[in-house]
This record gives structure tokens, C-alpha cells and sequence, in this order.
């Protein structure tokens, strides 16, 4: 079933859903069964899947001179989502994203989808590698996540690279795109940020879900600003709890947010790292109910495969 479908036929109801990371090269997926298991009872309709694109790193040869070989972290992501559908029975949601991937290289992914009845794609730009200055896509690869939605917009209505092909099996992909309460990072204003997501959405996007925030207002204003400049999809917020103090300053630097006075005095009052982790738990707990009340569709939680704090959370929320 289609994420927006879940949306329809419930429109009462706020679900909420689940993203997880693949495991490190040579873990197992038991180590996904068991962080998703504890969480299943809140009967999430889809869970994310993560995609890591590959790392550069520098091997020394004994002559002297350093090699650059490319290594991906964290493989997997079509086949857990196959494994996850089989083993819950829930939609899996894919995240696709332009870095690494030709436009062929696309196109073959999303066949292969496809054929394994994966419905539900979230299209994403992408992160830089670590030692690029800034983002470089794939020769040949879609540069923007517009492109990407353009792209498997274009196979929806049986469109392939190779115009060769005869009658050509439509497909029916719903795509997700990503949103930035606080603009994206590379974005000069909001303003311009939204112009841009809404081009994503005319190309084809079937829902929208957030970055994490920590401050309601910052939501609702976007979904305020999204419906001016007449994107009408659904929105999702995504939310994660605070667990450690020094993600005071990581969470700022690495996403580019905002995080409230009050939370930051609390987190930096707190004596243990139990402390910290329960002024988290119960800050997310606020935001979830404040945006249940609000009616969102879904509430989406970031859960780095670790679930105890998530499931403290929707046992007061669901």
C-alpha cells in the first residue's frame, strides 16, 4: 500500500512510524529484528530504511604511496527492506538517493523495487562524502533530488532512459520527499527553500517529511508556509529525543537547527546521563502530543535502531 493511503483512510487517526539505519558491514539483520521488535506494538503502517552512499578512505602501500579505495558502511538497504515487509508485514520505505547512482544505475534500482512489490520511495539529494567540500553527484547521476523525483515521476508514466522501449510497464511508485522546518543548510533563505521543495512536489512528491526539530513552532510555521505557497501534500514531522549532553552542540552543527533555551538549561543542569536521556524522552513526548492534538497524519521517529527511548515515547503518545 501506498504511504498516502494510509493517510486517506485514517484521516483521524495520527500513526506513528519508524526509521532505522542498516547494520555496520558484518553485523546481522537479528540486530534490526531486535531493536524494531519492541516497537511493532505500536503497529507503525511503514518503516524507513536508510541508504549510505560509499566512503573514501586512504590504504598505504609499502612503496610509500597512499591508494584511494571507496567502501560503503552500511549496505543492505533493498534487501532489509524485503526482509522487514516479509518478516512484519509492513510497508518498507526505501531511501534513494542521487549520490553513487548513475541515472541507470537509478533506473535498475527502482526495476528491481518494483519486482520485489516495494511501493514507497523517500527521493533524497544526498549528504557530501566526508572529504568532498561539497556535494558532487554521480557523472551521469541526477544532481538534485528534484531530479530524482523527475525521474521515478517519468517511470510512473512508463517513461525508461532508453526511448527503444515498446510499451513499457508502468510503475507506481509513492515519493517522499524530504522538508527543512529550518531551511536546508545550502538554502540562502526559507523562502528560496520552499520554492524548491515545491518544485519537488510539482514534479511528482506525495508527501513531505521533516527534518528533526525540537520546537513545535518551527513546524507548524513551515506547514503554515508550505500551504501559502500552495504545497497541499501531506507533512510529517520527524523528531528524535535527546540522549546525550554533547549532542547540545553535535545535533546544531551537523543538521543546521535550532535547539530551545529551555531544553538546552535543562540538558546542561542534568547530573547523569539517566538525566539527560529522561529530560529527552519527556521533551519528545511534549512535541508528539502537541502534534497529535494538532492532527498531523504521522509522526516519524528517527530511532538509530536504538528503541528504548522511542517506545518510552509512544507508550504516552499512541
Amino acid at each position: 500500500m501506498r504511504v498516502t493511503e494510509f493517510f486517506e483512510k485514517n484521516k483521524n487517526k495520527t500513526f506513528v512510524s519508524f526509521e532505522v539505519l542498516p547494520p555496520l558491514k558484518g553485523g546481522s539483520i537479528k540486530s534490526l529484528y531486535e531493536a524494531l521488535d519492541p516497537l511493532m506494538e505500536f503497529k507503525p503502517p511503514f518503516i524507513d530504511v536508510t541508504y549510505h552512499r560509499e566512503e573514501f578512505i586512504y590504504h598505504q602501500h609499502p612503496s610509500g604511496y597512499y591508494q584511494k579505495v571507496a567502501i560503503r558502511k552500511r549496505p543492505g538497504t533493498v534487501g532489509i527492506c524485503a526482509a522487514l515487509m516479509n518478516h512484519y508485514g509492513v510497508e518498507a520505505v526505501p531511501h534513494l538517493i542521487c549520490g553513487g547512482f548513475t541515472k541507470e544505475d537509478t533506473e535498475n534500482a527502482l526495476i528491481e523495487l518494483n519486482f520485489l512489490n516495494i511501493k514507497n520511495i523517500l527521493a533524497l539529494r544526498g549528504d557530501a562524502r566526508k572529504f568532498d567540500e561539497k556535494f558532487v553527484p554521480e557523472p551521469g547521476g541526477n544532481e538534485y533530488a528534484l531530479d530524482l523525483v523527475k525521474q521515478i515521476a517519468s517511470m510512473n508514466q512508463g517513461s525508461y532512459l532508453d526511448s527503444n522501449i515498446e510499451k513499457a510497464e508502468p510503475m507506481d511508485f509513492c515519493i517522499g520527499v524530504a522538508g527543512y522546518p529550518e531551511k536546508h543548510f545550502e538554502a540562502p533563505s526559507l523562502k528560496s527553500d520552499m520554492k524548491y521543495l515545491k518544485k519537488k512536489i510539482d514534479a511528482g512528491a506525495d508527501y513531505i517529511v521533516t527534518q528533526m526539530f525540537f520546537n513545535n513552532e518551527k513546524f507548524f510555521s513551515f506547514v503554515e508556509a508550505c500551504r501559502k505557497e500552495g504545497i497541499n501534500v501531506p507533512i510529517v514531522p520527524g523528531l528524535k529525543p535527546l540522549t546525550k549532553k554533547y549532542q547540545l552542540n553535535s545535533i546544531p552543527r551537523h543538521f543546521y537547527i535550532e535547539l530551545p533555551d529551555e531544553l538546552v538549561k535543562s540538558i546542561q543542569k542534568a547530573k547523569t546521563e539517566e538525566a539527560v536521556k529522561e529530560i529527552g524522552v519527556e521533551w519528545c513526548i511534549a512535541q508528539s502530543l502537541e502534534l497529535k492534538k494538532a492532527g498531523v497524519p504521522c509522526i516519524h521517529f528517527y530511532t538509530m535502531s536504538d528503541s528504548e527511548l522511542i517506545k518510552k515515547v509512544c507508550e504516552k503518545v499512541c
